[in-house]
């Protein structure tokens, strides 16, 4: 198995792993009370939004190589998709 074919996989794992990542970083800030803790009880909401803010630019920019492995992945599979109904469909119409 070449290591295209779990790129989808890698790709969704390493993005998961930042956002964690991201997730704990500003949990522990709030805790230490270096960033603002949220409103009454949104402190969980309030943490999961500054770890997406965090983590969506972390994540374009560290998983460039994954991104574009798991682009050329998808490609692959759409194109073949699209030979099989061209197929099906010239043996349709014979």
């Amino acid at each position: 198995m070449s290591s295209k074919q779990h790129a989808t996989l890698r790709y969704t794992a390493m993005r998961l792993g930042i956002f964690v990542g991201c997730f704990l970083l500003v949990w522990g800030l709030t805790r230490l009370r270096i960033v603002p803790a949220g409103l009454g009880d949104s402190n969980v909401v309030w943490v999961l939004l500054l770890a997406l803010i965090l983590s969506a630019p972390l994540s374009f920019i560290l998983l460039r190589k994954q991104r574009d492995a798991m682009s050329e992945r998808i490609v692959e599979r759409v194109d073949r998709a699209k030979e099989r109904l061209s197929a099906h469909q010239t043996q349709e119409d014979a």
